[in-house]
């Protein structure tokens, strides 16, 4: 089996420091982005994302209603991303709103886009 290892002659103390303070600058952007990703690595929740980017808003109702879920679980869901900052929520008399933060839209956008409907699958001739 081969292993790898670094050898190397000699740190350059220089460059480390301007890559630990360009880690520094990023911190809080970083730390942000591993909050959405980690709430988004859950399957229930990155489907709620993807049809939130699809559909714009929707209701818990209609939410529940397509994941096959009950109101409660999905309403738990959302409070997690909501929580998060990863949603937000408008309430039009008795029902609740729900779409994607336009704040992290950016980072969210490229994950939810792309996924294809699977074609139906015809049955072999």
């Amino acid at each position: 089996m081969e292993t790898t290892a670094c050898i190397r002659v000699f740190a350059d103390a220089d460059y480390i420091r301007q890559c630990q303070a360009r880690l520094a600058l990023a911190r809080p952007s970083l730390e942000a982005t591993a909050t959405i990703l980690a709430l988004a690595g859950n399957e229930v929740r990155l489907k709620l994302l993807y049809l939130l980017a699809a559909e714009q808003q929707l209701c818990v109702c209609d939410i529940a209603d397509v994941l096959g879920m009950t109101v409660s679980a999905v309403s738990q869901h959302l409070r997690k991303l909501k929580d998060g900052g990863v949603v937000t929520n408008r309430k039009v008399g008795q029902t609740v709103f729900y779409a994607l933060s336009e704040l992290h839209l950016p980072l969210l956008r490229p994950l939810l886009t792309g996924h294809a409907a699977t074609p139906t699958l015809q049955p072999a001739p």
